[in-house]
Formats: structure tokens, C-alpha cells, sequence
């Protein structure tokens, strides 16, 4: 018997080979006389492209979109989209450059249109996170969900292996957790399994052949089906743990996802069964966390926190901060069985159900 809510958030989502030459098209749909194109300094190549392609619509690049969105960055973009008169924000990349999107949202309410080039999926949610001496917070407030979102898997062609497939790793992180969500429902664990399903195929295509739009493709849709879920529901210990990790010790975010996923799925395995069931069906293996794990290395990303910049000296100081604030989780936290977790993931070892 069913007993949930489900509350639907609304972004036009335009999908497809080529679509980015909407972009001129959305600006005016949404009433905008003038766009500040975001990105990353790696992708001002892209912004440009994009500038172009809105001549008298574009304000010009901001290329400053850091990991983590320090509120120094953010700042500086808000002021910059002030001075230069800017109505509406085009966000390119991934995750660091639609949350610096999201961050001059939050104070000035600019619509935001997100042109994903990785698989994160936070293009769909209305969840901003900023990070301030050394502490990443985050909140949801609907001012700051992109109002269109362009998916054209042609952007991602140039997007290297290795970050690929941990994006995509980011992104299964959040449909995983969205299937025991405290606030979880029918209609976002459909979209969390498919998620998974597509994403898993979809890396698997772009490691067998990386010129495969049909594989980028499926990643999309996988991105934007776990996306969707981690915009309409709660997250659990996993996405803390990332917060925290990434936060306060600037470990790569698609990356400490990819590492500490198989590891927050064994913690949890025995308390959310149906969730892991839909979780190793979707992937293909009897297992939910072995079934991420094997994933990861079978796509050669890295599997312990110690490769990823993490100091063993440090999770003792990791594991306190995890405690000291915790999300809603189906399992008590605790500190020893946390502090093991953390041992583990920093090893890299299979993790232990």
C-alpha cells in the first residue's frame, strides 16, 4: 500500500543532437535581453561558442565557475551580472558552473537556462550548496532551479573518459539514494531505476566506444533521470559524507562521489533491502554495492579517497563533522561503523555488507 506526497517541480528540458543552436531561442522565450554566459576557465572555448550564438543577447563570459562554489566566486559573479546589466544566466558545464548559476540566483532571483556537458544532474534541482571557511553548506530554494535546460549530447563528446564515468557515478549517487528517501515516492524511485539502468549502459557504450552519441546520449538521460530524482526528494549519509569530504578538505566532487557510493550502499544495505534490489537490477549484478564498485573499476576510475587527495590523518576530523550535523539516514549513524566506512573508502577496498 502506497502512503506518500509528490510534489512536481517544473523545468523545460530540451533534449537532443544539435540543440544547443536553441539557445538564442530560449533567452527570448524567457524575456531575456541579456545573457551572462558561465563556465569554467577550462571552458570559455564553449562559453564563447555560446556568445556567439546570442550576438546582441550575450553580456559577455564570466569564466570563474570553481568546485565547490567558494562564496568569493560567487560574489564576484553576482556583482559582475549587476554591472553588466545581466537578466538571465546561461550556466555551461557541470556541476561547479550551474551552482555558480544557482548562487546568483539565490540572492537576485535571474532565471538560469543550464547547458549540462557532464552527467552530474544537478541541472534539475532546486539545491545550491556554498562553501565558506573551509564549510560546505547547502539548502534548496526553488528561485534557483535552471527554468531550461538543454541537453545536446554532442557538448560531451569532448568531455575526457576518466571524467565521464565518474560524472556518471555522481549522478547514479543521487538516484540511489533517492530510492530509501525518507520523503521517497513510486513516480522518483521509476525515474531513479531508470537512471541507473541508462547510466550504467551509457558508460559502458562511451568505455567500449568513445565517439558513441548513442552511449552519450544514454548518459544524458541517465543524468537527467537521476537528477530529477535528487530535486525531488531527500538525500541519506552518502551525499553528507561527499558534502563533507569535498567541503571541507577540496577533494574532487565527482570523484569522492564515485569513491565513497559503494561503500555508503554497503553501510545501508540491510536497512533499505527493496531499494538495493532496484538498485542491482539496475546494474545488472546481485549486489547494489558490489554491483557500484565492480562499475567503477571496471571503468578504471579510482576507488580509495587516498587517490583522490584525501590524508588518513584526516578522517578522524571527517568522521566528527559528518556526526556533528547528519541527514535523515535508514540506518542510525553511528560513529565506529562511520569511522570503518570512512577506513575503508580511503583504502579502496570492496566494500563490506
Amino acid at each position: 500500500m502506497y502512503d506518500f506526497v509528490y510534489t512536481s517541480q517544473s523545468s523545460k528540458v530540451i533534449f537532443g543532437a544539435g540543440t544547443l543552436a536553441r539557445v538564442e531561442e530560449e533567452v527570448h522565450a524567457l524575456g531575456a535581453q541579456k545573457s551572462l554566459i558561465l563556465c569554467t576557465p577550462e571552458q570559455e572555448g564553449q562559453a564563447l561558442e555560446v556568445s556567439h550564438l546570442l550576438g546582441p543577447l550575450s553580456a559577455g563570459v564570466f569564466a570563474e565557475a570553481k568546485m565547490h562554489v567558494p562564496i568569493e566566486t560567487a560574489r564576484r559573479a553576482r556583482d559582475h551580472a549587476r554591472s553588466v546589466g545581466a537578466d538571465c544566466a546561461v550556466a555551461i558545464g557541470g556541476g561547479s558552473t550551474i551552482g555558480l548559476g544557482k548562487a546568483i540566483a539565490l540572492e537576485s532571483g535571474l532565471p538560469i537556462i543550464a547547458i549540462p556537458t557532464t552527467y552530474a544532474g544537478s541541472e534539475m534541482t532546486p539545491i545550491y550548496g556554498l562553501t565558506e571557511a573551509g564549510l560546505k553548506r547547502t539548502g534548496r530554494d526553488l528561485r534557483v532551479l535552471p527554468k531550461t535546460v538543454i541537453y545536446d549530447p554532442m557538448l560531451s563528446l569532448s568531455l575526457p573518459l576518466a571524467l565521464s564515468f565518474v560524472s556518471g557515478l555522481n549522478a547514479i549517487a543521487h538516484a540511489a539514494e533517492g530510492l530509501y528517501a525518507r520523503d521517497g515516492n513510486p513516480v522518483m524511485s521509476l525515474m531513479a531505476e531508470d537512471g541507473i539502468r541508462a547510466l550504467a549502459a551509457g558508460m559502458r557504450g562511451i568505455r567500449d566506444a568513445p565517439e558513441s552519441l548513442s552511449a552519450r546520449s544514454d548518459c544524458l538521460y541517465g543524468a537527467w533521470m537521476c537528477g530529477s530524482v535528487l530535486g525531488h526528494v531527500g538525500m541519506a549519509l552518502h551525499h553528507k559524507l561527499c558534502h563533507t569530504l569535498g567541503g571541507s578538505f577540496n577533494l574532487p566532487h565527482a570523484e569522492t562521489h564515485a569513491v565513497v557510493l559503494p561503500h555508503a550502499l554497503a553501510y545501508n544495505s540491510a536497512a533499505a533491502p527493496e531499494a538495493m534490489l532496484r538498485i542491482a537490477r539496475a546494474l545488472g549484478r546481485e549486489s547494489a554495492a558490489l554491483g557500484v564498485f565492480d562499475l567503477g573499476r571496471d571503468l578504471g576510475i579510482p576507488s580509495g579517497l587516498r587517490d583522490i587527495g584525501m590524508q588518513e590523518s584526516d578522517l578522524d576530523r571527517a568522521c566528527e563533522i559528518a556526526l556533528s550535523n547528519p541527514y535523515w539516514n535508514p540506518r542510525p549513524i553511528e560513529s565506529e561503523p562511520l569511522r570503518s566506512l570512512l577506513q575503508d573508502a580511503w583504502i579502496g577496498r570492496e566494500p563490506r555488507e
